[in-house]
């Protein structure tokens, strides 16, 4: 069974915050604004940084999906509901569309019946709940490694350039793995980062992109299961010292 969620103060995890006045991940850092004279913001986010936000999402997913008291479906995630403290400690907020499944547990992934029609939004909706699929982790999974995407390409998944079939997930597939740094956001080559050269630097982004496209396989179960990106994250995370 499931019901929507109307609260989130039993849930208890680091990076789950159910309403607090933080900044969302496409404010001023993943999307900067143009501001008056036609300069946009100096300000973006470093390889370190985004690979933190990217590490801090997934283990909120992987608490939601199979450590709380029930599995929780968010239905939503986007970079808009990934909040980000003076820290830049990641959490994930609006659970407006959430769902929790009762009688269930943890090595439960039986997706939920979709009476209410398709949950989410456009761009990091999955494939089969537009085919009348119900809401599961694994759909989770297929909008987080659309947030992946679009956190290290800095192009939304509803951009004007995919269009003919072409998405974002098949714009990168298409780079992977020999040309990653042709489809990876500018600003983080055109910044050297502390302990990071060209060659690291590269690697890391096939790491990444290469959780982001296991996550966006158009079949829920040849999807990444959240552990082990958890896992792939931390190794890049780590690789900084």
């Amino acid at each position: 069974m499931w019901r929507p969620l109307r609260t989130t103060s039993s849930v208890g995890h680091l990076h789950l915050l159910p309403g607090e006045p933080y900044k969302p991940l496409t404010s001023q850092w993943l999307h900067p604004s143009t501001g008056e004279g036609g300069e946009r913001s100096s300000r973006t986010l470093t390889m370190a940084e985004r690979v933190s936000i990217a590490l801090d999402v997934a283990e909120a997913l992987d608490y939601l999906h199979n450590h709380g008291q029930v599995p929780i479906i968010h239905c939503d995630l986007k970079p808009s509901n990934v909040l980000l403290d003076h820290d830049m400690v990641a959490r994930v907020g609006d659970f407006g569309l959430s769902r929790f499944v009762q009688g269930a547990n943890s090595n439960s992934f039986q997706p939920i019946a979709n009476t209410t029609g398709i949950k989410g939004t456009i761009g990091y909706i999955p494939p089969e709940y537009g085919m009348g699929g119900g809401v599961s982790v694994e759909g989770d999974v297929y909008s987080y490694g659309t947030l992946l995407l679009e956190m290290f390409t800095a192009k939304r998944p509803t951009d004007p350039l995919f269009q003919g079939g072409q998405s974002i997930r098949s714009y990168v597939a298409a780079a992977y793995p020999e040309r990653v740094t042709a489809v990876a956001d500018l600003s983080l080559l055109q910044h050297e980062e502390r302990n990071l050269d060209e060659e690291s630097l590269e690697e890391s982004l096939v790491s990444v992109f290469r959780v982001a496209l296991r996550c966006t396989e158009e079949s829920p179960r040849a999807r990444m299961l959240t552990r082990d990106a958890i896992r792939e994250l931390a190794g890049v995370r780590d690789a900084y010292g």
